[in-house]
């Protein structure tokens, strides 16, 4: 049986030490348990990579050491003109601000690699009628599978 792809955006290997919501650090922490078991195909980007680099110690180490715990691909967004086209058209078609170019990176990684879920703590940006509906109109205009973005806590083991 083929794996489910999902894509990880920052935000959901970022709660998994987010003391200061130890309600959504608990949830992130029973998402990660799942994923542990090796049942999803995982997909980040250097842009996600990037982005946890940028984590002040020692909170990067404890996230950096987390995100080893399970095997995942990196999709490099940097110089891949596929992935610039379909950012591009997120941006061109208003899904998300002009400030939001990693926001939109995510989402153009997560579709260019066919992941069918984006899971995210990022309810500004994301998780939203608007961004869902976008992501899956450009996906469609690409022809590549429609996507969904959840919350971690939306992901059953």
């Amino acid at each position: 049986m083929l794996k489910r792809k999902i894509y990880l955006d920052t935000s959901a290997i970022s709660y998994l030490c987010q003391e200061d919501t130890p309600e959504k650090m608990a949830e992130t922490l029973a998402f990660w348990e799942i994923l542990k078991k090796g049942g999803y195909e995982v997909h980040i980007s250097d842009v996600t990579e990037n982005e946890l680099r940028k984590c002040p110690d020692p909170k990067r180490s404890k996230l950096l050491a987390l995100l080893n715990e399970i095997p995942y691909t990196v999709i490099v967004t940097e110089d891949n003109e596929d992935i610039t086209a379909i950012e591009e058209d997120i941006k061109r078609h208003g899904i998300l601000s002009p400030g939001s170019a990693n926001d939109r990176l995510h989402i153009a990684a997560a579709i260019y690699s066919e992941c069918s879920i984006i899971y995210s703590w990022n309810f500004r940006h994301f998780i939203n009628d608007r961004t869902i509906e976008g992501a899956r109109m450009i996906s469609a205009l690409n022809g590549k599978s429609l996507i969904n973005i959840l919350p971690p806590p939306a992901l059953k083991g």
